[in-house]
């Protein structure tokens, strides 16, 4: 039985999911993408992005690294100079 993701965003017929993972490193994640799409009475997914997709991609891939900075846990500090 696989893990289930720790955070998932949607935008119309595109899912990202955000996986976590522990290692001898620490705390790791990593992104999934697809596109929900009915075949009959069924939803299914796929890896296959068309071009009225990759926005939607683009814009689900930024809230994801905007969530794993915010839920990382060990966010750098930024030099002012």
């Amino acid at each position: 039985m696989s893990q289930a993701p720790v955070h998932e965003i949607r935008l119309g017929l595109v899912k990202c999911r955000i996986w976590r993972n522990m290692t001898k490193s620490g705390q790791r994640h990593h992104v999934t993408v697809c596109r929900l799409y009915r075949n009959g009475d069924v939803w299914k997914e796929s890896l296959n992005l068309g071009r009225d997709d990759l926005p939607l991609a683009v814009k689900a891939l930024d809230m994801a690294h905007t969530w794993i900075y915010l839920h990382s846990g060990s966010v750098e500090a930024v030099d002012e100079e």
